[in-house]
């Protein structure tokens, strides 16, 4: 190891989850990461990470896409679902996979691709924890108006199921993602239809003039779902 690579101090020996198949890729990444003064443990089948999560506490997990077991994709899905705020950091080796892990279906906090360097790990590692300590550190976010179940595809406003269709359900999911972060209908259409169909614009006013008249219904004395004139739409909700 050269001069430039001496370790600097890691979060005070945070605990690191490493879950990787690969045995020479694990230990490089226990190695260098145990260097700069954090404390991994290794996993290396999808399906004992929940059980490990439900004893320990881990600051962050590094999570390699393809697994044996539980996959890495389901798991970061599961995690965000019942540790919101537990960082993870997807490892891959499919570049084409990135928008998922980073996007609406997933929500990882970063990706690594492989071949990586033992550097750029720790780098995208303290990135995250820093993120991740100033989210913790904010004021504590208003309940949301509307509160999303993938498992039943369902958007609940208090006890009120809206009763949205499969689009509906994927239309707001995508804006409550990403709250105040404007659409276009282009946008909106590429993630409402995967398989490329042809629809126009005026089929998302559509979807979206539904979608409106359903929370409304629910929820009258707020406007969530925002019109940005010549622009598209977002999620906004008041307050």
């Amino acid at each position: 190891m050269s001069s430039t690579d001496t370790p600097t101090a890691g979060p005070a020996n945070a605990t690191l989850l490493i879950v990787e198949d690969e045995p020479k890729i694990a230990r490089l990444m226990a190695d260098y990461l145990e260097s700069h003064h954090f404390a991994p443990t290794l996993l290396d089948h999808g399906d004992a990470v929940l059980p490990w999560l439900e004893e320990h506490a881990p600051a962050l997990v590094l999570l390699d896409l393809m697994l044996p077991g539980r996959d890495g994709l389901t798991l970061c899905r599961d995690i965000r679902q019942r540790w919101p705020r537990l960082p993870v950091i997807m490892v891959t080796a499919k570049v084409e996979e990135v928008d998922r892990l980073l996007g609406l279906e997933m929500g990882a906090d970063d990706y690594i691709c492989k071949p990586f360097s033992p550097r750029e790990v720790v780098a995208r590692v303290k990135a995250v924890l820093r993120r991740s300590q100033a989210a913790l550190q904010a004021p504590e976010p208003v309940a949301a108006p509307v509160v999303l179940n993938d498992d039943g595809w369902q958007a609940l406003a208090g006890d009120r199921d809206l009763g949205l269709t499969a689009v509906e359900f994927q239309l707001l999911r995508v804006m409550m993602n990403a709250p105040g972060r404007i659409f276009s209908r282009e946008q909106l259409m590429d993630h409402m239809y995967r398989d490329n169909r042809i629809v126009s614009e005026r089929t998302v006013d559509s979807h979206i003039k539904k979608l409106r008249k359903k929370i409304t219904e629910a929820l009258p004395e707020q406007e969530i779902i925002r019109s940005v004139y010549g622009v598209g739409y977002k999620y906004q909700p008041e307050g």
